[in-house]
């Protein structure tokens, strides 16, 4: 249940960090999953590594890390795709 529960989270954050994005995006459902999870991933490590704030669950801080690290994998994305 944890591993679905995760999805559902990265599904929900994946969506919100496209929506923040003024660009067009193509990645479909399991585009936008894989974005918030990598999101949520990468915005843990780099929260707690700079602000000592990770992904700790279900609450108002993991989701603003997780959106966060979403748009910077967004952005890093777009960027090796257009050099």
């Amino acid at each position: 249940m944890n591993i679905l529960s995760w999805i559902v989270f990265g599904l929900i954050v994946g969506v919100i960090a496209h929506y923040l994005d003024p660009r067009r995006n193509q990645g479909g459902l399991l585009g936008t999953t894989l974005l918030g999870i990598l999101g949520a991933l990468l915005g843990g490590f780099l929260g707690d590594l700079i602000f000592g704030v990770g992904v700790t669950g279900f609450n108002l801080s993991s989701f603003i890390v997780a959106v966060i690290g979403a748009l910077v994998l967004l952005f890093i994305s777009r960027a090796v795709r257009q050099a």
